[in-house]
């Protein structure tokens, strides 16, 4: 006898056991839970050199005079808007959603070593990820995310409680040993190199999309290879791990570089990705070219941006068909449509200045499907 997901179900030897809320084995099995981010209490990030290494030298400058500060009005604004009007569309769908934690992120915490505010709790993706029926908690490089996962601990113990595993990746110390001093971004032309070291394990879960028993993974600017050993052998051999090689110059997060669309087709970038570069375990599948994005309008939008211009393929899998999707970005909806998708026009676009769109601003914990594997 059986009862809803997370409740207590009774064996045929009469014995209780728990049966996880959380379970989520690829980017596309039917969609049942989702965690949304917030923006109430979003602070302008600290001018850190791990924060700023991605950015123009006028824009580091810039960022580096508005740290510690709110973000202005007008963006908060039409973002919290699109942000509500999203989760609306979710619950539409029949998709049960869960919300952190208000935090106010100008508070000031430290560690023995350094002291920051924070950020914001916009993007659960980087910070989570989900495995199978496991929540881990990931070692994010930027010293103002070090708490983020607070804000989202009242809906973990629920699901640890429910029967969920919950995992936390070992607490990096974030001291100077972990950033090169001397890194500066790699021209067209030269050797890949990034700013972490491989002084301690680090990663953002964003940097890894999930198909079954397969992870693929982009190593980037807050991903190193320790922190990527350290999944490797956490998961055990029931799982493989596939680098991405990127030809970005500043890496983070793989969800505009290479995205898991349904069971053997995958969305590159094509600035970023050589479909000739692609591992092996691919070669049955179909790659799928994201066509160039619609030009941003908006000045104070361009300026503010978090995010490259690619977010246009940063999209949410509702099933194998249906697909969440930039309304500004017409001509990936078109191409969607083509490739045998049904997409669903949403507005995020005024998220970008928060961290992403909406595979970022998201973190979906229950998807109905068993684990397998997808490739060859």
């Amino acid at each position: 006898m059986a009862s809803e997901q997370g409740a207590a179900t009774v064996d045929d030897d009469g014995a209780e056991r728990l049966v996880s809320p959380v379970c989520s084995h690829t980017e596309w099995d039917p969609l049942e839970e989702i965690i949304v981010g917030r923006l109430e209490g979003a602070t302008i990030p600290s001018d850190h050199e791990v924060v700023t290494c991605n950015v123009p030298t006028w824009a580091g400058r810039l960022q580096g005079l508005a740290a510690g500060f709110r973000y202005p009005r007008l963006l908060v604004e039409k973002a919290q808007q699109e942000i509500e009007g999203f989760v609306d569309l979710l619950e539409s769908l029949g998709i049960t959603v869960r919300r952190p934690e208000v935090v106010d992120h100008r508070r000031r915490f430290g560690t023995p070593d350094w002291t920051s505010r924070g950020f914001c709790n916009t993007c659960p993706r980087d910070s989570m990820l989900v495995i199978g029926d496991e929540i881990i908690e990931t070692p994010m490089a930027w010293p103002c995310r070090y708490f983020e996962t607070h804000s989202y601990r009242p809906i973990l113990k629920d699901y640890f409680r429910r029967g969920a595993r919950w995992t936390a990746a070992p607490k990096p110390q974030l001291t100077q040993e972990l950033f090169d001093p001397y890194f500066r971004v790699p021209g067209p032309d030269e050797p890949m190199r990034y700013i972490l070291t491989e002084f301690e394990p680090v990663f953002d879960a964003a940097d890894f999309v999930r198909a079954g028993q397969d992870l693929f993974v982009t190593r980037s600017n807050v991903t190193n290879r320790m922190g990527i050993d350290w999944l490797r052998r956490h998961l055990g051999p029931g799982y493989r791990i596939h680098e991405i090689a990127s030809r970005c110059r500043t890496p983070m997060h793989i969800d505009t570089t290479f995205v898991l669309l349904a069971p053997g087709k995958v969305l590159i970038n094509p600035e970023y990705i050589d479909p000739g570069g692609l591992p092996d375990v691919l070669d049955s599948w179909d790659v799928l070219v994201a066509p160039e994005p619609e030009p941003i309008g908006e000045r104070l939008l361009k300026v503010t941006s978090m995010c490259g211009k690619w977010l246009s393929m940063n999209v949410l899998m509702v099933d194998e068909k249906r697909v969440i999707a930039e309304r500004h970005h017409t001509g990936m909806l078109r191409a969607l449509e083509k490739w045998g998708f049904e997409p669903i026009p949403c507005d995020l676009l005024h998220y970008a200045p928060f961290g992403g769109s909406f595979h970022c601003a998201t973190l979906d914990v229950r998807r109905r499907g068993p684990l397998r594997s997808y490739v060859d």
